[in-house]
This record gives C-alpha cells, sequence and structure tokens, in this order.
C-alpha cells in the first residue's frame, strides 16, 4: 500500500476538487482522478467555468486537467484503479429523525464505503476528508470489512481539510498542519505514511501530524467550533460597544495585541456563514448529547445562539433605523455570498437578512458578483426561508450591476466583505438614492466618516455613529 500511483476521490466539490488539483499539480507522478454522480457538476469541471469560484483555482485546473488530473462520473472505474480513495462527500446536517438539526446526515459516506466495498478487486487506502461525528471512520471500516472479497483489504484513515473558502488554493499549498489520523497498527502506520508521502511533495514533514483516528476527527470539529466560538463572542461584545459607545474594532484591537489570544477571527460581523462552521458546532453539540454531556452540549449550542442574534439584530437595526417600517421601501444588499471571494451561499447571513427585510414586505434589489442569480432564488424560496414563492418574486429583484441595485433605494445593506464595495462611487450612488439615504455596513468595510460627509446616514456593527442627515456633519456619541 505504500506506493500510491492512483488517487481517486468520490466527490467533486468544494473539497474534493481544489484538494486534488493540488495533489495533481504537486505530484505529477500521481494520477488524481474525482468522480461524481452529477454528470453536470463534472461537466463544470471540464469546462472553462468551473463549478466553484476560488482565486487561483482555474489556472491549477486548467495546468493538470487532461495530463494527470481528470474528472468523470466513471465512479467505478475510478475505485478499481485507484491505491487511494478519498471520500468527500457531502455531510449535511439531518432535517428529519433522530439529531434533527444538530446531527450529521452521513447517508452519503455510508453510501460511498458500500460502493467501494463493491466494486474494489484489489486492497485499498480509504481517506475520510468529508466532515464526520467522532467514530465514523471506524463505521467506515466496519462497512468495508463486512464486504470486502477474499484478498481486498483496506485501512481507513481520517484526513480532514481545513481550507477556507475564499483562501481554499493557498491554504491548501501552504497549511499550517495537515493531520492523518488512523489505526494503531503495523499496516495502519503504513497507511499513514502512504498518504504522509503524498503530502510530503509540497508539505513540511514536521507540518504533517499523525495520530489515532478518533483524535484527527474531533480536532477537526473542536478547530471549527473554537473559530465560530470566537466570532460569536466578538459579536456580543458588538452589542455591548452599541449599548455604551464604545468602539469594537479598537476592543478587538486591543485584547488581539493580546499573545494569549491573538488577533485572528475577532472581526464583528453580521454573523458566520459557510458550509462549515454551523454545522460542525452543531455536530458537536449532538455528540455531547449522546455521551451524556448536557452542559457541555448547551455551552456550544449557545455559539450557534448568539450568530443567530446578531443576525436578528442587524435586521431590526436596519428596520428601526428606517423609522420602524420598510413596507414598500427598496433595499439595496450589496453581497448574498456568505463571505467574500467565493460564490457559496451555504448558511449566508445575507439569506437570513433578506428573509428579515422580507417578513416586514421590504422590497429588495440584490447585488453581488459571484453568486448566481439562479443561487440566490432557489436560496431564498427555500421552505426555512419563505413559505410563498410568489411573495420573494414580488419582492426581491436581482441585479448585475450595484448602481442599478441602489438606484431609488432608501438604504444600502452590505452583508459580504467583497474588497469591490470598497471602491464604489458613493458620491453617484447617494444621488440616485432617496433621502435620508441610509447605509448599513455589516462588514466594516467602508470608510464612514468619508460616507457622512456625503450626506450618508451610516450604521454599522460594534459601533454608534450620530450624525445630522440633513447637514451630514457628524458627531461621536458620548
Amino acid at each position: 500500500m505504500a506506493d500510491v500511483k492512483r488517487v481517486c476521490c468520490i466527490g467533486a466539490g468544494y473539497v474534493g476538487g481544489p484538494t486534488c488539483a493540488i495533489i495533481a499539480s504537486k505530484c505529477p507522478d500521481i494520477t488524481v482522478t474525482v468522480v461524481d454522480l452529477s454528470q453536470a457538476r463534472i461537466n463544470e469541471w471540464n469546462s472553462d467555468k468551473l463549478p466553484i469560484f476560488e482565486p487561483g483555482l482555474d489556472d491549477l485546473v486548467k495546468q493538470c486537467r487532461g495530463k494527470n488530473l481528470f474528472f468523470s462520473t466513471e465512479i467505478e472505474k475510478g475505485i478499481k484503479e485507484a491505491d487511494l480513495i478519498f471520500i468527500s462527500v457531502n455531510t449535511p446536517t439531518k432535517n428529519y429523525g433522530i439529531g434533527k438539526g444538530r446531527a450529521a446526515d452521513l447517508k452519503y459516506i455510508e453510501s460511498a464505503a458500500r460502493k467501494i466495498a463493491e466494486v474494489a478487486v484489489s486492497s485499498k487506502i480509504v481517506v475520510e476528508k468529508s466532515t464526520v461525528p467522532v467514530k465514523a471512520a471506524e463505521s467506515i471500516a466496519h462497512i468495508l470489512q463486512a464486504n470486502h472479497r477474499r484478498g481486498v483489504h483496506y485501512q481507513v484513515l481520517s484526513n480532514p481539510e481545513f481550507l477556507a473558502e475564499g483562501t481554499a488554493v493557498k491554504d491548501l499549498m501552504y497549511p499550517d498542519r495537515v493531520l492523518i489520523g488512523g489505526e494503531l497498527s503495523e499496516e495502519g502506520n503504513r497507511a499513514i505514511m502512504a498518504l504522509s508521502n503524498i503530502y510530503q511533495h509540497w508539505v513540511p514533514k514536521d507540518n504533517i501530524i499523525t495520530m489515532n483516528t478518533w483524535s484527527s476527527e474531533l480536532s477537526k470539529l473542536t478547530a471549527n467550533a473554537f473559530l465560530a466560538q470566537r466570532i460569536s463572542s466578538i459579536n456580543a461584545i458588538s452589542a455591548v460597544c452599541e449599548a455604551t459607545g464604545a468602539d469594537v474594532s479598537e476592543v478587538a484591537h486591543a485584547i488581539g495585541t493580546d499573545s494569549r489570544i491573538g488577533p485572528k477571527f475577532l472581526q464583528a460581523s453580521v454573523g458566520f456563514g459557510g458550509s462549515c462552521f454551523q454545522k460542525d458546532v452543531l455536530n458537536l453539540v449532538y455528540l455531547c448529547e449522546c455521551l451524556n454531556l448536557p452542559d457541555v452540549a448547551v455551552y456550544w449550542q449557545t455559539v450557534i445562539e448568539m450568530n443567530e442574534f446578531q443576525k436578528r439584530r442587524f435586521a431590526r437595526r436596519v428596520i428601526e433605523a428606517l423609522f420602524n417600517t420598510v413596507t414598500n421601501k427598496r433595499i439595496a444588499i450589496f453581497g448574498f455570498a456568505f463571505k467574500k471571494d467565493t460564490g457559496d451561499t451555504r448558511e449566508s447571513p445575507s439569506i437570513y437578512i433578506c428573509k428579515y427585510l422580507m417578513d416586514e414586505q421590504a422590497k429588495l434589489a440584490i447585488y453581488d458578483p459571484k453568486v448566481d442569480h439562479e443561487q440566490m432564488i432557489s436560496d431564498l424560496t427555500h421552505p426555512s426561508i419563505s413559505d410563498n414563492p410568489t411573495r420573494v418574486q414580488e419582492l426581491v429583484t436581482l441585479t448585475k450591476d450595484p448602481y442599478e441595485a441602489a438606484r431609488s433605494a432608501h438604504a444600502i445593506v452590505i452583508c459580504t466583505e467583497w474588497d469591490e464595495f470598497k471602491d464604489y462611487d458613493y458620491q453617484k450612488i447617494y444621488d440616485s438614492m432617496l433621502k435620508p439615504a441610509f447605509i448599513f455596513d455589516g462588514r466594516m468595510i467602508l470608510d464612514h466618516k468619508q460616507l457622512q460627509k456625503i450626506g450618508y446616514h451610516v450604521e454599522t456593527i460594534g459601533k454608534r455613529l450620530s450624525d445630522d442627515v440633513h447637514t451630514g456633519k457628524s458627531t461621536s456619541v458620548p
């Protein structure tokens, strides 16, 4: 098993695609095939427009595709030919049955394991790449061993990903660490070494950490839980700042200079989103409940509750500032992705801000530089967001131009920290808006003093700004 020449990845998503592109780029002697059930998704990976947007990914894929990087729907062929198989399928939060709303849905993981056992005719290293609960690798191993052919053996490893959308290529190229968890046996150690040898093509050996499988799985959940906790913590403090006149940016800078705390993930905002933070914290909550640790479960649940509070609080602030009614008022939403430099909208705070405003009958004009309009409509008409698709059609306008979105609007709401939002001609935008013109900066990225000089009434996270909306003169609140 130590000599890996062919790698197969089951799942052509946000993790599988970029990870395999990096492996193919750094390991030209290894043939990498990404397989998926979706013909449409595979077609996109084989086209000039990839299914996901990540800075640097296009060039990377085009450099290797057709040489030692392939995208295919021939799942059985990919499994049979591979020495090492990554399972990189979706593990959404369950929306049914036991653990609904908290537990990870492992049906796709199990389906992948059963498919491997069904078609494999030679021994394989199977690598759990998806984020999963502790002991999921053990379940995969049980399925494989219970259904294996004579002479076919498996080693199951945990190799969680730590990439962040928007910086995935950089994160994969220069990882802080690579975790590999496996069985503590001679065969397990050989499998760990085989995967480690792949990463050592570009990752320093000291940055590759090996451990038992369960520690590796829990480390992934814990890392995301701690990061989500930091965001919820600074957002909780932002509410205190608004109530007292403190500035959350100054507070964050002050505590971030403490070497024990550090500055990262202390940017107050409208809330966190994405595919991992909420899902993984909820997964940890459910794990604690199953382990009869209710107090620990409650502790982590508050991280999610604070995130929900922040989104509701921001939307309520918009409504209150607009004279306690947004009915039939045009509000421009700048940003729909959950963060900049990605087209991903999963758990995006923007979706929930739009929901709360639509509930108050606001008319929304939405602009995002990367999110497809079809995705926006899909998100806004989801039953959890709106039970009336017709209402969405009546209240929402999707634009391809931010200036058009803001024309005749009462307010602009910044929901995503896209860099381009900083460079717009806000005087031109102001001239086209209804007065008083409001900007609600949910990401704290704009020059608030300059906007106030133009004449905007500015509201932002974690800071109280006072201005005369008629003259544009501003004063600080004591």
